[in-house]
């Protein structure tokens, strides 16, 4: 026996017949088609895609009005029950002003309504809402991974309505004297985006911190979130008018917002007509710092029961109605909200005056107006959000 010598039976390792092995193997697979050599005719089969794989990519979008249909389901949804379309009567009236050409008019009103809906898809989901215009929200039909699909997806087609708007605007014309200051409409609605998000990051902040905000920064808020789409479009159709293009209509815009948004907090916990649509007191059932629930918790700063009811969230109506009761009769929250509210309608009014008048906008005020009810109710319930 010789050591160190290989056995028989054994090939010593040899690095260039290494090698050559790996190179055959190798050589056995063909690019592009992905096919595998040697391969019989019934496996060939199996891999028909790999090898109309690539004329596949090239070629014109699948993409078919079915699945178009199907992944905006949530969405479509939701727009089959129309609100009160608040939005729309804003750009209609403020066009008595401005003057848009009716094309672009209507491509800002459905850019608008389309970014409104897909928000309040998203503001539901957070808010673990219930109703919303008097039917089941659409996470709960359809489950939040599509509903979040959806409402995103909705966003990005407004931005491709965008793009015909720019295809109408005219470059240039009149732009000296416009105080819109935009060329790029994409930024208009994308900053106006960032506050909506803004907005709506500090409400649930607050919310799921269960911190009480003060009233400045309830307003500021509110300016954020509930403004952001009402700026939008007086921003956009202030960037296409042909008429008064020197008068910056935002302050106006945000009074309204602010107004708006309180008026909607006061009917949450008041009326009917939004217990119908969207249950009874829910902004106490999502732990919401609405602008009575803020007064009501600082005007009485020794008790907690307010605070103690936002952190349990109720869900049926005992402890919606004593907290209710409190705010009336205890901190006289409601009165107080109404003192508010017909104080912003006054300065609206009088901005409207200063600015010329506007008879379509003076009459979504008196739509909106709240007349004070003794009784601990609303004499006048107006336009639900």
């Amino acid at each position: 026996m010789h050591s160190g010598s290989a056995k028989p039976s054994e090939k010593p390792f040899h690095a260039d017949h290494d090698r050559r092995q790996h190179t055959v193997k190798r050589s056995w697979i063909r690019f592009p088609s992905c096919t595998l050599s040697p391969m019989s005719s019934s496996s060939q089969s199996k891999f028909s895609l790999l090898n109309s794989l690539p004329s596949v990519l090239v070629s014109e979008s699948q993409w078919s009005q079915t699945n178009e249909s199907l992944i905006l389901e949530p969405f479509t949804y939701i727009t089959s029950k129309a609100g009160k379309e608040i939005r729309t009567l804003l750009v209609e009236a403020f066009n008595l002003w401005l003057a848009v050409p009716r094309e672009q008019l209507k491509i800002i009103e459905h850019v608008v309504q389309m970014l409104h809906n897909a928000s309040l898809m998203i503001d539901d989901i957070e808010d673990d809402a219930q109703l919303r215009r008097g039917q089941p929200v659409a996470h709960k039909m359809y489950g939040i991974p599509q509903t979040i699909n959806a409402a995103n997806y909705a966003y990005f087609l407004a931005y491709k309505e965008l793009a015909k708007l720019r295809s109408l605007f005219k470059e240039g014309e009149g732009e000296e004297a416009s105080v819109a200051g935009v060329r790029d409409l994409d930024l208009v609605v994308t900053d106006e985006l960032v506050n909506l998000h803004r907005g709506q990051g500090s409400e649930i902040l607050w919310r799921d911190m269960l911190q009480c905000p003060t009233e400045e920064e309830y307003i500021s808020m509110v300016n954020n979130k509930t403004g952001s789409l009402f700026r939008m479009a007086v921003r956009l159709m202030m960037a296409h008018a042909t008429k008064n293009r020197d008068i910056d209509f935002v302050p106006l815009v945000n009074i309204i917002g602010v107004y708006f948004q309180i008026r909607d907090d006061y009917m949450n916990l008041q009326s009917t007509e939004y217990t119908d649509n969207k249950g009874f007191a829910e902004d106490l059932a999502e732990g919401k710092f609405s602008f009575p629930i803020i007064h009501g918790i600082r005007a009485d700063d020794k008790s907690r029961m307010v605070m103690s009811v936002l952190q349990k969230r109720p869900t049926t109506p005992t402890l919606k109605h004593h907290a209710i009761d409190h705010l009336r009769t205890k901190t006289k929250s409601f009165d107080y909200t109404l003192a508010v509210m017909q104080s912003l309608e006054r300065q609206v009014r009088n901005e409207i005056a200063r600015l010329g008048g506007n008879l379509q906008l003076e009459r979504i005020l008196d739509t909106l107006h709240i007349e004070h009810d003794l009784t601990g109710g609303c004499g006048d319930e107006g336009i639900a959000a």
